[in-house]
């Protein structure tokens, strides 16, 4: 294995992990959850 095949796995891995987040984050069953974190700190005390 050379050092071009790995630089290219490495990135592959990268753009799956972020296509991944970006799936998790936008996906329609966290919303709730979102909105409920982001008014957390105007709900405190």
């Amino acid at each position: 294995m050379d050092v071009t095949l790995l630089r290219i796995a490495a990135t592959l891995a990268s753009f799956a992990t972020f296509i991944g987040i970006a799936v998790w984050a936008y996906a329609r069953s966290n919303g709730p959850r979102f909105e409920e974190a982001a008014r957390l700190p105007f709900d405190q005390d």
